[in-house]
């Protein structure tokens, strides 16, 4: 991907969002956590529209219309309303600049999701042995677990994780909890040389 393709996507996507920059950047603020109270501020609003869900067990197509038409309803009602609720005259060069790198880090995001998955097709295309088994592998996997867990739960801890990795990794959560892994694993591997001596 060249820079230009890059910063033509960004700059159409900017384009698309603009109605919704204020609430986009209320969000990015909320959840990169510039609040101490923001995280569990999440967890209670994620937990409480699921245990809405759970209370009124809506059947699956019931609850796909009812998530369908809030979507509808924000995208219409947010570029309306945001303006007046944040003010719109108060935009500055900072906030601009903010919305730009959250456009770019989507534009971003999305391209690796298409890299993953024409990754897939190449793989099934010159190793299709490999791309068999570990699809099986890694399907059959993940049907264990939904058989298991059960799928509100399932779904409520992947929302509430999705919704946590931006604060855990702006607050250096994750990079600190992989290297004391790394550290284990390390000193795993070294009792392990000692005794093979």
């Amino acid at each position: 991907m060249s820079v230009a393709e890059q910063a033509a996507e960004t700059a159409s996507l900017e384009e698309q969002l603009q109605g919704w920059g204020e609430v986009m950047l209320m969000a990015d603020k909320v959840l990169r956590w510039e609040r101490a109270w923001f995280p569990p501020a999440i967890m209670g609003v994620v937990s409480l529209v699921f245990l809405t869900i759970y209370y009124l067990d809506p059947s699956v197509l019931s609850g796909v219309s009812c998530f369908v038409m809030f979507l509808c309803l924000a995208d219409y009602l947010v570029p309306i309303l945001a303006p007046r609720i944040f003010g719109s005259n108060k935009w500055t060069t900072e906030q601009q600049q903010r919305f730009h790198e959250i456009c770019n880090n989507l534009v971003k995001t999305r391209r690796r999701a298409v890299g993953w998955w024409r990754r897939l097709f190449t793989l099934k295309e010159e190793k299709p042995k490999m791309y068999f088994m570990t699809m099986i592998i890694s399907l059959a996997a993940v049907a264990w677990v939904g058989q298991q867990v059960h799928n509100l739960l399932l779904t409520y801890l992947i929302v509430t994780f999705v919704l946590l990795l931006p604060g855990l990794n702006q607050h250096g959560i994750i990079s600190k909890y992989i290297g004391m892994a790394k550290r284990e694993i390390n000193k795993l591997l070294k009792q392990k040389e000692k005794k093979n001596e």
